[in-house]
């Protein structure tokens, strides 16, 4: 299970309304940081030029939104700690391709996301379901209390972002979640921010369908 790692790259808003704003149902999103963009480049910096201690730094910051993104893209909480691990690896092993005035959390985004698709594309091949497939997945049986409900809610709204097609997925999961810009996702992905927005309206027509119990 291997993942190409991409070179750091420069660069390049409506919430769900459509769908009733059902996303953010999922009480787990969005997952924010609170570290800046020169803040990451400055650890970034540091790590390329000798400092390993900047790579802690960094995964301070970013290890909880990454994790988030991976279960969330995978449904599979143990796939997600093992490969936001694997990507800060990558990130050591690669820390001499980075470029001033790349940003930080595309160029980790796009490498956990590779990571992502091989481990998924693993999965496949031995047919295997994500082993939070079951746990996550919602009854249509109505439950009687507000909590439980919510809680049926917030297992519809993550059955149906995984369901999506891989493409929509990632697209969806990096907005309305990560809270990243079109422009950021664009850069993620390897697509035009148009590209980007019409994935984003595909993924939420998807979700209006299959979330219409919710609207």
């Amino acid at each position: 299970m291997t993942a190409d790692t991409p070179q750091p790259s420069r660069p390049p808003a409506e919430p769900v309304a459509s769908s009733g704003g059902i996303v953010s149902a999922d009480p787990a999103g969005p997952a924010g940081t609170a570290s800046t963009d020169a803040d990451d480049n400055a650890a970034m910096r540091a790590l390329r030029d000798g400092d390993d201690q900047a790579l802690d730094t960094l995964m301070r910051r970013w290890q909880i939104p990454l994790r988030a993104f991976l279960g969330r893209h995978l449904r599979n909480e143990h796939d997600a700690l093992d490969l936001a691990q694997e990507t800060f690896v990558r990130i050591y092993k690669n820390r001499a391709r980075w470029r001033d005035g790349a940003r930080f959390s595309t160029w980790m985004f796009q490498i956990a996301l590779n990571l992502s698709r091989d481990r998924a594309r693993w999965w496949s091949r031995r047919n295997h379901p994500p082993l939070d497939e079951a746990r996550d997945t919602a009854s249509d049986a109505p439950l009687p209390s507000a909590s439980a409900e919510a809680g049926e809610r917030a297992a519809s709204v993550r059955a149906a972002v995984a369901a999506l097609p891989e493409d929509l997925r990632a697209a969806i999961i990096f907005f309305e979640y990560e809270d990243r810009s079109h422009a950021e996702i664009a850069g993620i992905l390897r697509v035009t921010p148009k590209a980007v927005e019409t994935r984003l309206y595909r993924a939420r027509q998807l979700l209006k369908k299959r979330l219409a119990r919710w609207l």
